[in-house]
C-alpha cells in the first residue's frame, strides 16, 4: 500500500509539474500576441476588452516601393527583409515603452499613451519615428537593405479592445488611427509627417516645420508639420 501511495503521489506530481510548465508556455504565448495589461484582464475573464482612450498618439511607417521589391525577389528573401526590418523595430518599441499594435503587410502601426495612459506618449512615439529612420540607415550599411519608410504621426482619442476567439487581436480604431494612415500614405520616403495636434504635444523641444495641409475625404484639411528632430 505504501508502495502504491508513493507511486501515486509521484505521478500526481509530475502531472502537476507538467500542468505548470504548460501554462507558463500559455502566458508567456499571451503576452507575445498581447499587451501585459491586457492579457491579465483576458486570463481572469474580462469580456469583452473595450477602452476609451482620451489622448494617445498613433504612428503608422510603411515600406516605399516594396510592391515593386517583392514581385522581383524570392518569397524566402521577401518575408527575409521584412523579418529583419519589423525585428529592429520590435527592438525599439521596447526601449521606446511605445506598443506595437499589428503589421499589416510592408506597414507598421504603433501606439504611445496605451494600454495605460502616459503624459509623454507623443515624445516617446517621436523619438521612436526617428530612431526608426536611423535604424533603417543602418540596416542599409550592414546588410545591404536599400529600405526607406514613409512615416505619419497623429494624436487624439481612440477605441481599443479585443476582438476575436480563437486568434486574439488587440486593435485600435477611430478618427486618429484614420489621420495618422493619412499622413503616412502622404508623406515622402524618409520623411516624417505629424499633425499639428502631436505637434502641440511636442511643444518646443523638437524642430517641426510646417508642410502643405492634406485634405481627407469627409474630414477637415489636416494640418500637417515635418518632424525633423529634437531641439538640443
Amino acid at each position: 500500500a505504501f508502495i502504491l501511495m508513493y507511486y501515486f503521489v509521484g505521478q500526481k506530481n509530475q502531472a502537476l509539474e507538467l500542468v505548470a510548465v504548460e501554462r507558463r508556455k500559455s502566458d508567456e504565448l499571451l503576452a507575445n500576441i498581447l499587451p501585459g495589461p491586457i492579457a491579465q484582464r483576458l486570463k481572469s475573464q474580462d469580456r469583452p476588452i473595450a477602452d476609451g482612450l482620451d489622448d494617445v498618439t498613433i504612428l503608422f511607417a510603411d515600406i516605399v516601393g516594396f510592391t515593386r521589391f517583392a514581385t522581383r525577389r524570392s518569397p524566402e528573401k521577401v518575408v527575409s527583409l521584412l523579418d529583419e526590418v519589423f525585428s529592429e523595430l520590435d527592438d525599439l518599441a521596447g526601449r521606446h515603452g511605445v506598443e506595437k499594435i499589428k503589421t499589416v503587410g510592408d506597414a507598421y502601426m504603433v501606439a504611445g499613451g496605451m494600454p495605460v495612459p502616459d503624459p509623454e506618449h507623443a515624445r516617446r512615439i517621436a523619438d521612436f519615428a526617428l530612431d526608426l529612420l536611423q535604424a533603417l540607415t543602418r540596416l542599409g550599411q550592414d546588410k545591404g537593405h536599400d529600405v526607406t519608410m514613409r512615416i505619419g504621426i497623429h494624436s487624439g482619442p481612440v477605441v481599443a479592445g479585443v476582438i476575436g476567439k480563437s486568434k486574439y487581436s488587440y486593435d485600435v480604431w477611430g478618427d486618429t488611427v484614420n489621420v495618422a494612415a493619412k499622413l503616412e500614405q502622404a508623406g515622402r520616403a524618409g520623411h516624417i509627417l505629424i499633425s499639428a495636434e502631436t505637434r502641440g504635444h511636442l511643444g518646443d523641444a523638437y524642430i517641426c516645420e510646417p508642410r502643405d495641409a492634406i485634405v481627407i475625404a469627409g474630414h477637415e484639411p489636416v494640418a500637417v508639420y515635418e518632424l525633423l528632430g529634437p531641439k538640443d
